[in-house]
Parts: C-alpha cells; sequence; structure tokens
C-alpha cells in the first residue's frame, strides 16, 4: 500500500532545515578535530602566527609605525582577521559534502544543509578564536579601542559571506572541472594574500597601482573596516556597497549554478564518485 507524507508547513520545514544545519556544523566542527577545544586553539594559532608574521615583516623593513594614528597591531589585525574569515568560509563551502556524497544518501539532506552547516561551523570558529585574541591583547596588551564596534562586525560578516559566495562558485564548477577547481580555488586564496590589501592602506596606494586591487570585494572590506576601527581615518577610495553587490551576485550565481550541477550530478555521476 503506497503510503504520502503529510504536508509540512513552511515554519515546520524552517525548524527542520534549521535543526539539520545544526547537527551538521557539529559534524564538521568535529569531523576536522575529535576536541572541538583543540579545534578552536588550533585555528587561534594560525591566526596569530599570520598576526605575528606581518608584524615580524614590517618590523624588518622598518614599517613600525601604524599608516594610520593608533594602535598598530590592530590595524594588522583588522586585515588578518577579514581575510582568514574570507578564506576560511571559501574553503569551508568548497570542502562540503556535495550532491555525489554517500551521506547524501540519508533524506532529508541536501547539499543546502551541508554548505550551510560547513559554514556556520567555520563562522563559529572563526569569531570565537576573533574575539578569544582581541580579548587576550585587551587584557594584556593595549586595551582595544573600537571607533564602530558594530560597522566592524558588519564588515567581518560581509567579507565572510563573500567568501561563502566565492566557494558557492568552486562548489558548483568541481564536480564538472575537479582538477582545475581544486587549483583555482588555492590560487585565488594565495592571491588574496597580496591582492586583499590587508598589508596595505588604500588612502595611500598610488592610482597607477589601485585597478589591481579594485576588483577585489575583499580589498574594499578592508579598508571600510578599518574606518570603523579607527575614528581617524577616512576611506574615500573604497565602497561598501561594491563587496555588497558582488556578494549578493555572486551568490545567486552560485546558488542556480549549484542547483544545476546538483540535478545533473544525481543523474550523471551518480554513487559511482
Amino acid at each position: 500500500m503506497q503510503q504520502t507524507q503529510p504536508n509540512k508547513s513552511l515554519f515546520w520545514t524552517a525548524i527542520t532545515m534549521t535543526e539539520l544545519i545544526y547537527h551538521a556544523a557539529v559534524r564538521d566542527v568535529r569531523r576536522k578535530h575529535s576536541n572541538a577545544m583543540l579545534g578552536l586553539i588550533l585555528n587561534m594559532i594560525q591566526s596569530v602566527v599570520f598576526i605575528g608574521g606581518f608584524y615580524g615583516m614590517f618590523w624588518i623593513i622598518g614599517a613600525r609605525a601604524s599608516p594610520i594614528r593608533g594602535d598598530y597591531l590592530l590595524y594588522i589585525m583588522s586585515g588578518i582577521f577579514l581575510y582568514m574569515g574570507h578564506t576560511k568560509a571559501m574553503g569551508a563551502v568548497f570542502g562540503a559534502e556535495g550532491p555525489t556524497s554517500a551521506m547524501m544518501q540519508h533524506a532529508p539532506l541536501n547539499t543546502v544543509i551541508t554548505i550551510s552547516g560547513a559554514a556556520l561551523a567555520a563562522f563559529y570558529t572563526q569569531v570565537l578564536s576573533m574575539l578569544t585574541i582581541l580579548y587576550v591583547y585587551h587584557v594584556i596588551g593595549n586595551p582595544v579601542d573600537i571607533a564602530e564596534p558594530g560597522k566592524a562586525f558588519a564588515m567581518f560578516l560581509v567579507a565572510f559571506v563573500s567568501g561563502m559566495a566565492v566557494g558557492l562558485i568552486f562548489v558548483a564548477i568541481k564536480p564538472w572541472f575537479p582538477n582545475f577547481t581544486s587549483v583555482a580555488q588555492s590560487v585565488y586564496a594565495r592571491a588574496n594574500m597580496i591582492f586583499s590589501g590587508k598589508m596595505f592602506l588604500a588612502a595611500t596606494m598610488p592610482a597607477s597601482l589601485r585597478p589591481w586591487f579594485d576588483w577585489n570585494p575583499l580589498f574594499h572590506t578592508i579598508d571600510q573596516v578599518r574606518l570603523a576601527v579607527f575614528s581617524n581615518y577616512t576611506a574615500e577610495t573604497t565602497s561598501f556597497f561594491y563587496p555588497a553587490y558582488i556578494t549578493v551576485g555572486l551568490f545567486c550565481v552560485g546558488m542556480m549554478a549549484e542547483f544545476f550541477t546538483r540535478k545533473q550530478a544525481s543523474i550523471s555521476w551518480g554513487a559511482s564518485h
């Protein structure tokens, strides 16, 4: 006798998906490190190494003073935190289980849940690491004074979500060109080491170099977060709206491409991949 599933309300469906995303996020955190605290500590160490590396590099070349009047380490951290959030979000989405994963045999699991869970796990780890590092620096170093904390966190969100959008594009391409996509994702992450602008100040860059950076939404986001962190800085050459528009556009394209790939992968590749 054939049984039909009762129709669920939109509210109940949203609650069910939220619960599944939460469990997917917990699974993703524990998949990488069986001890969640160890994973957090390792992520903090990675951020601290980045901060220490850039501080040491600037010290060696003689650029010991912040180009903005204020805390030099806070200037470095403002760029590092957004770069790490963007890169980790992209990597988490790119590494999420796709339509050909064996986990997709378990209904009602789908790629929306696995991608959202991976992004949520990365967001949790990055925010907790960032807040912990800032708190420790506030206690044992200089007092952390952020001019507009709300706007600064909003720019971190834009950087993180734009990383998710870029990762979604790579996810949609990955089943078609797996080797190329892995290389392209790695190249993009390495290119952002320079073209994100975390080592430079947009207002002091020569006009001839700016086209090399203006295309990058992360470049605008990092400059805008420095506007929020330091009260005496004016971001005249970058825009908040550009990364926001680019993020929305990439998300729309990425979701459509991922939906198409998911349908094709379920037919063409099946469980053989």
